[in-house]
């Protein structure tokens, strides 16, 4: 029978956010036992990048610890570091929640990820409050996830959601350890723990992000389109950068890609582009001052089509202009997805889908894949981990060797 757990058992924690709270934070956390089980709320649907705006940790022996670094993230770091770095942590979904706290320079030693340990596991469903309810029967209060946790002061009701989302993730990684040994996928989720590990090692701030990212931008071909994207990218992020919004509430990436693609000629054209703000005061006027401007500069100065750095198509071309590459790509997924249900493990999480799409090219296309060592070799190249390749490679070597 599930029971519903509305509120941490020892209440709600206090808020930290002086230097002063922080060293005695790191003290009390320091004189617990076990590893950290960690968690962050961020807000990057508001504001500019995605630091974190919350850290929940919590330790046998030590409880749970709300901490609000924007004010004093130096001095967070420093009352932090010593006690956190190089230790065991417990995150749910890491990949989530690292990038912001190695921009505070905390770095776990090892890690557990409860909610990837669920994938390999053969969860139906992986989030926390769906395995909290599976393995404990207790039902997580939730329903604060998206809020703007940038906001101050945080509402009671914010803070026992965050409390909560550490709560149990000390038992929950417990358990999944045991249920993976059973499975004798213990280790396949070390190499995963230890690659998730590797991959935001040496992360120390926010990545560089250029127009060349924006999802749909491979679709726009003709000079006139790209210099338009970009100055509207730029000009987006300099003013987002300024106000520390998020992008997205200015103009988002799908409209930005659109109004390139379409090229309105008169104000008139760009406010009927489907998603454009055209009721924000000035907006329309505002923008296409930008494309003109796009398009009255030095032609020699306008970008060429994007290229993927790969060289690979994207993969949406395939079927239509790489026929055979895309039907032995087809034929290696359906062998992946039997794989998949014999041992339980999603397909993605067996090989990423660049990866495999990386291999067939290679092997197909290019022919540089002739023989096992090279294809072996690049799958570790592509970061396959040894169990995925013991897992894959007789799949793949039938379809891609001759």
């Amino acid at each position: 029978m599930v029971s519903d757990l509305l509120q941490p058992r020892d209440g709600i924690p206090p808020l930290l956010s002086t230097p002063a709270e922080f060293e005695a934070a790191a003290e009390v956390l320091a004189n617990g036992t076990g590893p950290f089980a960690i968690d962050t709320e961020r807000a990057s649907g508001f504001r500019y990048d995605d630091r974190a705006f919350l850290i929940q940790i919590r330790r046998r022996g030590s409880g749970t610890v709300l901490l609000d670094p924007e004010s004093f993230r130096p001095e967070l770091s420093r009352a932090l570091g010593p006690v956190l770095n190089n230790k065991e942590w417990i995150i749910h979904a890491a990949a989530t929640d690292l990038p912001s706290l190695a921009w505070l320079d905390l770095h776990p030693g090892m890690l557990f990820d409860t909610e990837l340990a669920g994938r390999l596991a053969g969860f139906d469903h992986v989030n926390l409050a769906a395995m909290v309810e599976q393995i404990f029967e207790l039902h997580l209060l939730k329903g604060h996830g998206s809020e703007d946790w940038s906001k101050r002061p945080l509402p009671d009701s914010w803070l026992n959601y965050a409390a909560l989302d550490v709560e149990m993730l000390l038992e929950l990684a417990d358990v999944m350890a045991e249920i993976l040994d059973a499975q004798g996928k213990l280790e396949w989720a070390e190499q995963e723990f230890r690659h998730i590990l590797t991959h935001f090692a040496e992360v120390s701030e926010p990545a560089a992000t250029s127009w060349t990212d924006l999802k749909g931008i491979s679709t726009l071909k003709r000079p006139e389109q790209l210099v338009v994207a970009r100055e509207i990218w730029m000009e987006r992020d300099a003013y987002a950068a300024s106000k520390d919004l998020a992008p997205g509430k200015i103009l988002p990436n799908k409209v930005i890609v659109e109004v390139a693609r379409v090229l309105p000629r008169t104000a008139a054209d760009l406010a009927h582009v489907k998603g454009f703000p055209r009721r924000s005061p000035g907006a329309t006027n505002r923008w296409f001052r930008i494309i003109m401007r796009a398009l009255k500069s030095p032609r020699h100065t306008w970008p060429k089509p994007v290229q993927r750095k790969d060289g690979i198509p994207d993969r949406r071309a395939w079927a239509a202009y790489y026929p055979e590459e895309h039907e032995v790509l087809q034929e290696i997924r359906a062998r992946i997805d039997d794989l998949s249900a014999e041992i339980a493990i999603p397909g993605e999480n067996i090989l990423q889908p660049s990866t495999l799409r990386t291999a067939v090219w290679m092997a197909v296309h290019t022919g540089e894949i002739q023989d096992a060592e090279t294809l072996n070799a690049v799958l570790r190249d592509y970061g396959a981990r040894p169990w995925q390749i013991d897992q894959t490679f007789p799949i793949l070597s039938a379809a891609l060797l001759p």
